[in-house]
């Protein structure tokens, strides 16, 4: 069997196995104050072009939304999403069990517009009875989105400039933010993001680590007591150099960058080999998610060799599915699948 349902079924990249092996025995101070993590944050501040920012080192993108956000808000605020927004969609509800209400707003390419924010907020407060309703306080966003598209340049700085216009703060999640910085399609770099958004995080989970997501808080509102937040949590890990020795490999010999490269490059070929076979796609993304529109009988045929995840009905006879690559994604499974694909069509 083949998977490519998720971007996380692998292990990890074997530089981080072999680093995890070779410190094994090493005594270290625990809770991430470790020199493993110290290299990490200063690696990763370096890569943003952000010498000042408070770097921290989370388990998993979950975790790491919830402790963000509820760390930014006050209980009667909430945060505007994407109706597909993953803290919307796809945390069983987490932010909203610690208080925090979803604002969700409709989009069809799981982006978020600066004029829709805009008008979300002015609305809250054109309303005489404002107080009654939970605070619009964050904008909540990822990149890439749940529907595998971008944020280019020019997008993320008119939102960021419609945030301060409004009081709201940005947060970024970046669980695939490598398969996003490396498609054909981005504009964007760390130092980028880094100065237009004022908290996000690098996700490892998805992208060669065994575990684990760096926040990197660049408004000096948000950096205060964090470790509070963390700890609070649940997510502060005792053997905090776990997650410091991963970034810190990933982050060496431009491993992030080039892994993330290798997923997007298969990507692309999948999705330019089936276009070329005439398939058309649920939704136009150019990162390692991609979304074809198939015929449920030649889905039934794959998934006796394949797994993939169900994404939409589309007709009577037509379903859009999701196949992902990743960082230790085979050539030869995406051939494989190309040509199966061919010989049912």
């Amino acid at each position: 069997m083949i998977y490519f349902n998720s971007d996380y079924t692998e292990g990890c990249h074997p530089a981080i196995l072999e680093r995890l092996a070779e410190t094994n025995m090493e005594q270290t101070p625990g809770y991430g104050e470790d020199g493993y993590c110290a290299g990490a944050a200063k690696l990763i501040k370096e890569a943003c072009g952000a010498p000042e920012a408070a770097v921290h080192f989370l388990v998993g993108g979950t975790q790491t939304n919830v402790t963000v956000i509820a760390s930014a808000l006050k209980h009667h605020q909430g945060v505007l999403t994407a109706a597909t927004g993953h803290i919307n969609v796809h945390e069983t509800g987490a932010l909203e069990a610690c208080g925090h209400k979803c604002l969700a707003l409709p989009s069809l390419d799981g982006k978020l517009t600066a004029e829709q924010v805009a008008a979300c907020v002015d609305a809250h407060y054109a309303d005489e009875s404002f107080e009654h309703t939970v605070q619009p306080k964050m904008v909540y966003i990822s990149n890439p989105t749940e529907l595998g598209t971008i944020y280019k340049k020019g997008e993320l700085e008119k939102l960021y400039r419609v945030c301060r216009e409004k009081g709201l703060y940005l947060f970024l999640d970046g669980a695939r933010l490598g398969y996003g910085l490396a498609c054909r399609e981005n504009d964007m770099s760390l130092p980028d993001i880094a100065r237009n958004t004022d908290v996000f995080y690098i996700g490892g989970t998805k992208v060669g680590a065994l575990f684990g997501e760096a926040v990197v808080i660049t408004n000096p509102e948000l950096k205060t007591d964090f470790r509070y937040h963390i700890k609070q949590r649940g997510g502060m890990l005792a053997k905090g150099r776990l997650l410091g020795i991963q970034f810190e490999t990933l982050f060496q010999e431009n491993r992030y960058f080039e892994i993330s490269a290798h997923a997007a490059r298969l990507a692309e070929k999948l999705k330019d080999e089936l276009t070329k076979t005439g398939v058309s796609f649920y939704v136009d993304s150019p990162t390692n998610q991609q979304f074809p529109i198939l015929p449920d009988a030649m889905l039934e045929k794959l998934k006796e060799n394949y797994t993939f995840s169900y994404q939409a009905r589309v007709d009577e006879t037509h379903s859009a599915v999701r196949f992902c690559t990743c960082w230790a994604t085979k050539e030869e499974h995406v051939n494989a699948l190309l040509n199966d694909i061919r010989a049912l069509q």
